[in-house]
């Protein structure tokens, strides 16, 4: 057992060996964010269809996987989708970066969250608005993208930011099965160490942690401030 005393200097030492490796989090990340915003808007489109059978698919998929712990899932893809790839369509996956499973995993994640944000946000915007803007001469589309989604958008931010700082900490489950990002890389200096300056090195990846965190709180509150501001004046 360590028995060293607490070293405040250490976390400082330790930020700048730490902060190169937040690169890899932040990559892994906002990929899974945009995959899981397009297959959350297909997700959401699905649930607003007027057929049953596509949306009880829908909300099935929801369903299972907020329901099915975050590890559980990377697990399953890491060791479950190359093996279903090969004996099924002959696909070797062995050599594909660890990264990728990561991706795939927050993907189907994030979608089944957002998919929700986005379809009570729709279903919050009047009806009558959309009503209103065919009749006065907009396409559907035009009315969509002129006047519900922007609303929409309004409404949904919040939500939206908060789902996207929970996958950002949710990424750090990537060390479990070998990638190195930042935490993956606080565990490797700490083997390097011997197990010693554990404290002090958590420490140091919980505050790139915080303020990653609210760099994201701050951005999309700025952007709800710009996005109400341009609809109150529109």
């Amino acid at each position: 057992m360590d028995t060293r005393p607490f070293s405040p200097e250490v976390i400082l030492t330790s930020i700048p060996a730490l902060l190169p490796y937040l690169a890899v989090t932040l990559v892994v990340g906002v990929t899974s964010i945009l995959t899981g915003s397009l297959l959350g808007m297909l997700l959401a489109w699905a649930k607003l269809s007027g057929n049953r059978i596509i949306r009880a698919l829908a909300d099935g998929y929801t369903y299972i996987i907020r329901c099915t712990p975050s590890i559980v899932l990377l697990f399953i893809v890491f060791y479950g989708l190359p093996k279903l790839a090969e004996e099924e369509f002959g696909i070797d996956m062995d050599d594909l970066s660890r990264a990728v499973f990561v991706i795939i995993t927050f993907t189907l994640l994030f979608g089944a969250y957002v998919s929700e944000v986005f379809r009570s946000a729709y279903e919050t915007v009047e009806r009558g608005q959309y009503e209103a803007a065919v009749t006065i001469g907009l396409s559907p589309v035009q009315a969509f993208f002129h006047v519900l989604l922007p609303q929409a958008a309004v409404i949904a931010l919040p939500n939206f930011g908060n789902s996207v700082i929970n996958l950002m900490k949710e990424s750090a489950l990537a060390y479990t099965i070998g990638l190195i990002d930042l935490l993956g890389k606080t565990n490797l200096i700490l083997a390097q160490n011997y197990g010693a300056y554990g404290v002090e090195l958590y420490i140091s990846c919980l505050l790139i942690y915080w303020g990653l965190s609210i760099l994201i709180e701050r951005a999309f509150l700025q952007m709800e401030a710009r996005l109400s501001h341009r609809e109150a004046g529109a």
